[in-house]
C-alpha cells in the first residue's frame, strides 16, 4: 500500500490530503489451475499431470489426486501414493508424474489443494489422460466351407487399440476393395465382410488387418474358406420338398379359381331346388252297406 501526500496551498493555510491507492488484487482463497488440462501419451511412456497453485496465506497446504471413475478413487493422498500408483508414481509441488501408464490408467483426474488458513481453503484443477495404443492382432471369424449361393458374413475385430482401429480385408494376400460391382461389401469400422450369393470363386484364404494412427498396422492368420456343392442327397431333398411345394400350391389354386366360379354354390343350389313329394295318403278302411235288400261294399 502506499500513501499519496497532496500539498495545496489555499491562501494561508496547508490542507494535506491522504489517498490510499492499492497495489494488487485483493484475495484471500487458494487458486489451483492446470495449463495442460488434456494430455496424450502412448502406453508405456510417462504421463506428466500439470497442477500449479497459490496461496495468500498457508505455506504449506494438503496436495490430493483423485482419478474419477465408476466411482472415486484416491491417487495421492496423506502424502503417500495409494494402490497400483504405489512405487510407479511421483509429485513435484502439485504436478503428479504417472511412469509406464497403460491403458487402465486413462482417464479423468483431479488436483485437490487444501489452504486451511486461507478465506477460501479448497482449489481444484481436472487433467484428461488418455492413452493411446497401437493395434493389436485382431480376432477373426472366417468359417471353413459354405454351400455355394448362400450369403455370407466375417467378422474382424480388435478391441484394445486406441483410438479405435479401422479394418481392412485380403483375399489370397490381394487387398479387396468393395465398388458397386463387386457382389462383396466391407465395413471399415466395424470390421465386416459381406459375400453375397457365393460362388467358386469365393474360395481362398482370407485374413483381416486392424491399423490405427498409434502403430503399425496388425493382422490375424489367414484362413481358408471352401465353397461347396449341395450333396446329392440335399439336391434330392431339395427337389422333393421343392415338388411338394408346388403340388400343395396347385391344389390351392384349383380350389380358389373352383370357389370364384360357384362350383361349390351351384351344387348346394340344385339340391336346395328339388321338389318334395309328400308320401300318398292310406287307403281309407273297408266296409259294406245294404240299401233295400242290395249289399255295396266300399
Amino acid at each position: 500500500n502506499s500513501w499519496q501526500l497532496i500539498n495545496a496551498y489555499n491562501q494561508n493555510h496547508h490542507i494535506f490530503v491522504g489517498v490510499f491507492t492499492p497495489l494488487g488484487p485483493f484475495s484471500e482463497s487458494v487458486t489451483v489451475s492446470s495449463s495442460k488440462p488434456q494430455v496424450e501419451v502412448h502406453e508405456h511412456t510417462d504421463a506428466v499431470l500439470l497442477c500449479e497453485f497459490r496461496t495468500e496465506k498457508d505455506h504449506n497446504p494438503r496436495i490430493e489426486w483423485k482419478k474419477k471413475g465408476k466411482g472415486v478413487t484416491f491417487v495421492y493422498f496423506n502424502n503417500k501414493f495409494t494402490g497400483s500408483y504405489a512405487g510407479r508414481a511421483q509429485i513435484e509441488g502439485a504436478t503428479l508424474t504417472i511412469h509406464s501408464v497403460t491403458l487402465k490408467d486413462s482417464g479423468e483426474y483431479r488436483c485437490e489443494v487444501t489452504a486451511s488458513e486461507d478465506h477460501v481453503s479448497l482449489g481444484e484443477a481436472t487433467v484428461i489422460l488418455s492413452v493411446l495404443v497401437p493395434p493389436h492382432v485382431p480376432s477373426c471369424d472366417v468359417p471353413s466351407s459354405v454351400f455355394i449361393g448362400a450369403d455370407l458374413e466375417l467378422l474382424c475385430k480388435d478391441k484394445l487399440s486406441v483410438p479405435p482401429a479401422t479394418y481392412s480385408w485380403y483375399k489370397d494376400n490381394k487387398p479387396l476393395k468393395a465398388t458397386g460391382d463387386t457382389p462383396y461389401s466391407i465395413d471399415t469400422k466395424k470390421g465386416t465382410l459381406k459375400l453375397q450369393s457365393v460362388s467358386k470363386a469365393d474360395s481362398g484364404m482370407y485374413r483381416c488387418e486392424s491399423s490405427n494412427s498409434v502403430g503399425a498396422p496388425k493382422s490375424c492368420v489367414a484362413q481358408q474358406l471352401k465353397v461347396l456343392d449341395y450333396p446329392l442327397n440335399m439336391t434330392i431333398l431339395v427337389a422333393g420338398a421343392s415338388g411338394f411345394v408346388a403340388l400343395v400350391l396347385v391344389c390351392c389354386i384349383c380350389i380358389c379359381v373352383c370357389r370364384h366360379r360357384g362350383c361349390c354354390k351351384k351344387s348346394k343350389k340344385t339340391k336346395s331346388n328339388k321338389p318334395f313329394n309328400p308320401p300318398p295318403p292310406p287307403p281309407p278302411p273297408f266296409r259294406n252297406v245294404s240299401v233295400q235288400g242290395s249289399v255295396f261294399w266300399g
